[in-house]
């Protein structure tokens, strides 16, 4: 097996060769690339709040009901072993507030501290980890009628206030332990299922809010923040108060990253033109990447076109420095951890088909208005042997190839899932 890996390799590298492309440095930059691992795909952003914890509302829902969630922090954390395990580089973890080590203890969500998140850090550490972290506006008795930062009362808001403000000091204080900067993201379901009528009035909440939480600073070099729109929720069909309009003037306005999650826009946008039209403006994006169908958008990531094109669209603008990349999906209908490696596996398979196009004589034929040239080489990329070089880098970096690693995931469910 490993004579027939590397002699594909070596064929296929003569083949990328030929146009231009050295695979060699291909692999080192693919290595470079730390992807942010979502903590609520492996039990169904339930949290560890109490131990009836589970997704409330919020506009979101995960649906399924697959055996073998993860109940308690300890079991999340075997779970994120073994799919660390299934991918090859060094990756970090997303964390939702509702995750921390609150050790049966009742913590309301304005009185998180640093503290909580502490076992995480170590077990980071541990890892050589980054940690990345959001606040959890959703899931809680005063986010029920739908609103949070956008809420008429006052005295909500400032509840959320002080939630939003304790979990970008939390992510400050990841970031200074783990020498590592931590990217707090902010998502609200703040919006309405009806016609709204005043959406001007809490537009202005929110960005009242905004500017009150993020008025505090923090050190960069610790804590990096982005705020991420949607276009809709389940039960704010028809009004959103954070909308790609508002964060997008408002991030502009007070020099914050914009989260785009791919699934939180309408399926005839494309996401990936977007990246261009705004890295002229930011220093720094983030992405959620997930998947969607009609209207769900949290499907598990698969190496289709939408993924392809919004990975060829960093590489072409030579943004991967600038282009911070998660993952954010959820499924119980299948085994939870299968679904976070394939998301996590095709992610990177979709990265490394980017950077092994032949961009430098793509864009030679571009730059000369040589059109057919052009088009010749887009096609003739889309047959390039590909599979070898992600087999051979799998292998390198003794990571199971395709089809292998199915048996990793069998064996956890059988000794481990299997029996929770």
């Amino acid at each position: 097996m490993t004579c027939r890996i590397e002699t594909a390799y070596d064929l296929a590298r003569e083949r990328y060769a030929h146009l231009g492309v050295d695979t060699e440095a291909v692999l080192q930059k693919l290595a470079s690339v730390s992807l942010s691992l979502h903590c609520w795909q492996g039990d169904d952003v339930s949290g560890f709040e109490s131990p009836d914890a589970g997704l409330q509302g919020g506009g979101i829902a995960v649906t399924g009901s697959y055996p073998g969630r993860a109940r308690t922090i300890e079991e999340l954390r075997q779970d994120l072993d073994v799919v660390y395990g299934l991918l090859p580089g060094t990756h970090r973890l997303n964390l939702h507030a509702i995750y921390g080590d609150f050790e049966g203890k009742k913590v309301d969500r304005d009185a998180i501290e640093p503290g909580h998140f502490d076992s995480w850090i170590d077990w980071a550490k541990e890892r050589g980890l980054g940690l990345d972290f959001n606040a959890t506006c959703f899931s809680h008795p005063k986010a029920a009628d739908g609103y949070t930062l956008a809420h008429r009362d006052p005295g909500v808001r400032a509840f959320w206030q002080e939630h939003v403000s304790r979990c970008r000091a939390i992510g400050a204080h990841m970031g200074a332990e783990l020498g590592n900067p931590c990217v707090h993201n902010l998502w609200i379901p703040d919006g309405d299922k009806e016609t709204t009528v005043n959406r001007l009035q809490h537009r202005q909440w929110l960005k009242e809010s905004l500017d009150a939480v993020y008025g505090q600073h923090h050190d960069a070099g610790c804590l990096k923040d982005s705020v991420e729109s949607k276009l809709f929720g389940i039960g704010s069909e028809s009004f959103v108060a954070g909308s790609h309009d508002f964060y997008l003037a408002w991030a502009l306005q007070n020099s914050t990253m914009l989260c785009m999650d791919i699934g939180h826009y309408h399926p005839t946008e494309n996401v990936a033109d977007k990246l261009s039209a705004l890295l002229p403006f930011f220093s720094e994006l983030l992405l959620h990447v997930t998947r969607g169908v009609r209207w769900d958008s949290d499907h598990v990531v698969t190496f289709g076109d939408e993924i392809r094109t919004l990975m060829e669209e960093i590489v072409r603008a030579d943004a991967l420095g600038r282009v911070h990349i998660a993952l954010d999906y959820f499924d119980a209908s299948l085994n939870r951890v299968g679904a976070w490696a394939i998301g996590a596996r095709s992610t990177l398979k979709a990265l490394l088909f980017a950077l092994l196009e032949p961009t430098a004589a793509i864009r030679e034929c571009e730059e000369k208005g040589d059109g057919f040239g052009r088009l010749a080489l887009l096609e003739d990329a889309k047959t390039l042997p590909f599979g070898a070089v992600w087999d051979y880098y799998l292998h390198r970096n003794n990571i199971a190839a395709d089809a292998l690693w199915l048996e990793d995931i069998r064996r956890h469910e059988q000794q481990v899932l299997s029996r929770r």
